[in-house]
């Protein structure tokens, strides 16, 4: 078995996410960590249902939608929870229209009076928008549809989440909530040699448990593994493009996330060239 430097996983790549997140034996963490997030507004979900993450559109040739996770609770409000490594040109606009996936398929045939269960998109950043950047304390974006003038929520069933993970910076000792220590467990734990002793619960017991490397099958581990080279690649060589802005230099970098089996549309978005110039690189 491969000897790992860190001790836990890493939960910003795809492997880690969702072995924290996206296992039915471990659904009591996404559970704990949802009613943290949304403690305010939904009060207790008492229990989650994991969805299929593909969704396709309307028509054969739509557009399909791919989430990372996708859920329901006991009152059949949907939840899409996303984990975004790098900056996407447009990534705003896609979480938009994932939102739309859950809304169309609330319809009912023949006599429906169009009310909608509320959909929550929660997208954990592992960067900072670029319009976000001035304002280094704020991390936490909530969004709804709201009136200009009077900023009323004109409808509370559509729900935008972001947090922008760069930019919590508190240390163990600076922990106030609950809500805090997830966060600081998201940003760190990769980086930890032990269960800080501020963070002995059962729940997060349970997710360093998890999360230990050494406990993994050797199957995992290559699982494992293979996700983690994904992570690096994909952040070195955009780290690269924007220090190479020239066009030969994101040439070069989709060459390189091109090897790494990274999408077309990623690399679009990540180096700003064409489709047809990715695909003659291809």
């Amino acid at each position: 078995m491969t000897d790992f430097v860190e001790k836990y996983i890493n939960p910003f790549t795809d492997y880690g996410f969702k072995k924290l997140f996206g296992e039915e034996l471990n659904k009591d963490l996404l559970l704990d960590f949802l009613n943290e997030l949304l403690k305010e507004e939904q009060g207790q979900i008492k229990d989650l249902t994991y969805l299929k993450t593909e969704n396709l559109g309307a028509a054969e040739n739509d557009r399909k939608a791919i989430f990372d996770l996708y859920c329901e609770n006991e009152k059949g409000e949907k939840f899409i929870v996303e984990l975004q490594k790098t900056k996407q040109n447009f990534f705003k606009d896609r979480t938009v229209y994932y939102s739309t996936f859950p809304i169309r398929e609330q319809a009912k045939r023949d006599d429906w009076n169009y009310e909608l269960k509320a959909v929550y998109t929660i997208a954990i950043l592992d960067f900072v928008f670029d319009s976000d950047t001035n304002d280094v304390i704020k991390f936490r974006y909530d969004v709804k549809l709201k009136d200009i003038d009077t900023n009323k929520v004109f409808n509370d069933k559509l729900t935008f989440i972001y947090l922008e993970m760069p930019k919590f910076n508190k240390s163990v000792d600076e922990l106030e909530t609950r809500f805090d220590k997830w966060l600081y467990v998201l940003r760190n734990l990769n980086k930890l040699e032990r269960i800080p002793d501020k963070l002995r619960e059962r729940i997060f017991d349970k997710l360093f448990e998890t999360a230990e490397i050494a406990k993994f099958t050797q199957e995992q581990v290559r699982s494992y593994e293979d996700s983690l080279k994904y992570y690096r690649d994909l952040k070195n060589s955009l780290d690269t493009a924007r220090d190479e802005g020239t066009i030969e230099g994101k040439i070069e970098v989709a060459k390189n996330l091109l090897s790494s089996g990274v999408s077309i549309d990623l690399i679009i978005n990540s180096t700003g060239l064409s489709e047809d110039q990715i695909k003659k690189l291809k």
